[in-house]
Order: C-alpha cells, then structure tokens, then sequence
C-alpha cells in the first residue's frame, strides 16, 4: 500500500523460500488468479535468472520476486535490473558477500547485531535491532519529515505573497503630500514575520505522520519539496490574504472615512489627530494578518483535507468516541500538536495587548485602538478560512495535484521505460498494511476488515497444513 514491492534473495531451497514468501506476503498464497508466465516469473533459482541476458530479464512482467540459492552476482544483477526499470532500490544484508550488493544499492541497510563489519561499512543504514520493520519505520519517519517540510515553507511562503499583494497595491494610497501611506508599519510586518509566522511554522515541523502517510505511493524525487500543488497553493492563499487585508484598509479609509483626506500626512513617520483614521486602519489590518497567518497553520496541518476533518482514516478508539461524538474532529485534532496548538493561541491574544498598550501601539506599531474596525478583522478570518475550505474541496473534487495519491492501488507501479506490466503491488498474502511506531496508532476501516480476512485466511492455510 506504500508503493513499496519487496524481493527476496535467500540462499534457501527454493521450496523453503516460496513458502516463507508466501506467509509474510511477499508472494500470492493462491497463483491461479495469475497468468501462467506471471506465476512462472515471481520464484526463480539464481542459475536460471543468472543464465537470463539483460534483455530477457527487461522483458518479464515482472521481476522475481523470490530468488533462492542466491549468489552474490544476482543481487547486483538484481540491483542493476531494477535500476533499468527506474526503480529506487534499498538492500538489506549482513555478510561479507552482500557488501557489493549493499554499495550498488541506492540505500544499503545492514544488520547491527548479526551484520559484519564489511556489511556495516558498505552500507548507508545500519539496523540496531536487526528488526525489518525499523526500515518501515524509517520510511514513515522519512515520509513525515517530507510532508512537514512542506507544510513549513508553504506556511511561510503564503505569508509572504500575502504580505506582498498587501504592501505593492499600498503603494497606490497616497496622502495630499502624494507620499504612499503604508497600510501596515516597518515594525509590524517585521513582528509579523519574526514572531507571529516563526513558531506556528516550528510547529508544523513538530507534526506527526498522518494515517494516510504509509498508504500512498512514495513521492517524485525529481520534483522535490517544491510541487505544484504547493506552488498553486501558496499563490491561491497568498492572493486571499492579501486581498481581504487590503479591503479592510479601503472599507475604512476609504468606505467609512472620506478617503485621501483620511490618510493624513507623512503617518509612516509621525502620529497625531490627522493619522487617526490610519492608525485605525493599520490596527485591523495588523490583527486580521496576524489571525489569518496563525488558523492557516491549522489549515496546513493537510494539504487537502478539510481543517474541521483533517485525518479522516484516524482510528476513533473507545475512549475518544464520547468526546467525539459531543464536539467535531477539529479539536482533537488542533489539540494532537500542542506546541503548535499554544503558538497559534498565544499569537492570537497577543494581537490585543499590541494595539491596546498606550505608547506600544502608537509610537511603536503606529496604530491605535479601535472599535468598531474588529468586525471587519474577524469578517476577512472568516473568508479567508472559506476561500482555503472551498479551494481544498475543489482540489478534492478534481482531482487536482493527486498524482500519487491513489493510497495503495497500485497505479505507481508502472515506471517509465518499463517493458510489459508489473504486477500490483497488493497481490501477497496480507492485503493491508502495517506501521510500529509508537506515534501512529492509526488504520482505516478498510485495513481492519482487510485484517481480518487475513487473519481468517491464515487460520485456514494452518488448518490446511
């Protein structure tokens, strides 16, 4: 379901290894659903894959997927094969004869307590435990810090481009001095980024794996941290920032207030009477960015799921389903990371000691308080929040940018330049999938069901043995 195919190369009897690789899932227990040339390629002996050319082997269905009475050239032969097919290989090893397979790998991953010192020094990854599902575990953790990368950088480049549109279109408001009066202050935008964008987006990086994150394809390497879908978002985001912020300026300078005459003189530098109505201003813009740069690191907890629903295959255990079923997913889930979830509430309180505090607000932040201006501050949170909602379910509905996210069908297993078709990647014994981290406790209703047909059919195979 992670996009994942496993092989196993074993000096065993072949006899031995099929039925080894039929109980833990790497091959089908029953092979009568494949075709005969499909069945006849998933277990091979070293001498009949060996005494393959290179061609032969790019024109099998599939690779094998169990070879016994391995030699150390047929996993490098292996190794090369998959690599022909574009694939990303890790190989496990622990002798003296798996140190040219552990190099030829794009990871090698060697065993800590039965591994040689040759293994360990060819090798990128060394297993302490000697545990196969440490290297599941690695990939869940890889995968997370993947995810909350971008979550960081599209948390704070939204902030950016929204903070952009605000102070370029500023540049047009200018005063009978034809001077442009900015609608938000050098020291506010630089509390803004310093204080109110940094920890919200420490936060993020704090996040945990989702339930999701082990049941879709692995990402495109090529692509990187910078995809499309973050691109897109973050300019869809930004604009919305921007362009709610900036109509709360025009709606009190220029909706409520008599416009050019209202922005006073020189206010960037100087206060007084004549800069009230800016200052007013620039105070509700101040605690509308301010909000809308905090809820969005809520919103960013999930690309595309819904804030009020961000993890909807999470496992709703016994002790919870009280409390769920009086309050919606939304607090469990802002309350599962509470660094982020106390940086999001300070920074929103702290909006008001910053306009409210005589000589901070006026000589610091040039703004002042006001009264009537916080409607029009918590109006733009609450558009800003449906423009994120209705641009995600727009997404889901889509389909857009959802390359890769077909959680486990097995649509990633066609490569580029791959010859024939590859079997699915949910064709073994165990149709679900697993994570051991102690953080992610997680599974759908699917996996549970998906469990317990597994588990009946392991029960029949014994009985049947």
């Amino acid at each position: 379901m992670a996009g994942i195919r496993v092989h196993m190369l074993t000096g065993d009897h072949p006899s031995t290894a099929s039925a080894i690789a039929k109980e833990v899932g790497i091959i089908p227990k029953n092979l009568g659903s494949l075709s005969a040339e499909e069945a006849a390629s998933l277990v091979k002996t070293a001498a009949e894959f060996d005494g393959m050319t290179d061609e032969e082997i790019d024109a099998m269905p599939s690779l094998p997927l169990v070879i016994a009475r391995c030699a150390p050239e047929t996993k490098t032969r292996m190794i090369a094969a998959l690599h022909r097919r574009n694939r990303y290989c890790a190989m496990t090893g622990d002798g003296v004869n798996d140190a040219p397979s552990l190099r030829a790998a794009d990871v090698g991953i060697a065993m800590g307590m039965g591994g040689s010192d040759v293994a360990k020094t060819a090798s990128d990854i060394v297993l302490t435990d000697d545990n196969f599902a440490s290297i599941v575990n690695a990939i869940e953790e890889g995968r997370r810090m993947f995810e909350n990368i971008q979550k960081f950088i599209l948390h704070l480049l939204t902030s950016n481009v929204g903070e952009v549109v605000l102070l370029v279109v500023g540049l047009a408001f200018q005063d009978r001095t034809n001077t442009s009066v900015f609608p938000l202050s050098p020291l506010q935008i630089l509390w803004i980024n310093m204080l109110t964008s940094s920890f919200p987006a420490f936060g993020l990086g704090r996040e945990k794996a989702s339930a999701a994150v082990m049941h879709r394809p692995p990402h495109d390497t090529k692509k990187g941290v910078f995809t499309w879908q973050i691109i897109v978002d973050m300019l869809v985001y930004g604009l919305i920032m921007g362009s709610t912020t900036l109509l709360t300026f025009v709606i009190i300078v220029y909706g409520v207030g008599n416009g050019q005459r209202d922005l006073g003189v020189d206010c960037n530098r100087h206060g007084g009477d004549v800069c009230n109505v800016v200052f007013r201003a620039r105070a509700a813009v101040f605690a509308e960015l301010t909000w809308q740069i905090l809820i969005s690191a809520w919103e960013f907890k999930h690309l595309r799921n819904s804030m009020f629903n961000l993890d909807p295959l999470r496992d709703r255990s016994s002790e919870d389903r009280a409390l769920m079923s009086r309050s919606l997913p939304f607090f469990r889930d802002v309350w599962e990371n509470q660094f982020l979830f106390w940086a999001v509430v300070i920074g929103f309180v702290s909006v008001f000691p910053a306009v409210y505090i005589p000589g901070l607000n006026t000589k610091v932040f040039k703004q002042r308080g006001i009264g009537w201006e916080w409607g029009l501050s918590f109006g733009g949170l609450i558009v800003f929040v449906l423009g994120i909602e209705a641009w995600k379910a727009t997404k889901r509905y889509t389909g857009w940018f959802a390359d890769g996210e077909d959680y486990g069908h097995g649509s990633s297993s066609q490569g580029h330049g791959q010859v024939g078709h590859e079997l699915g990647l949910r064709q073994g014994f165990f149709s679900f999938a697993r994570t051991f981290t102690r953080t992610t406790t997680e599974k759908s209703i699917d996996v549970d069901s998906a469990m317990k047909k597994s588990l009946e059919g392991g029960a029949r195979l014994r009985e049947h043995v």
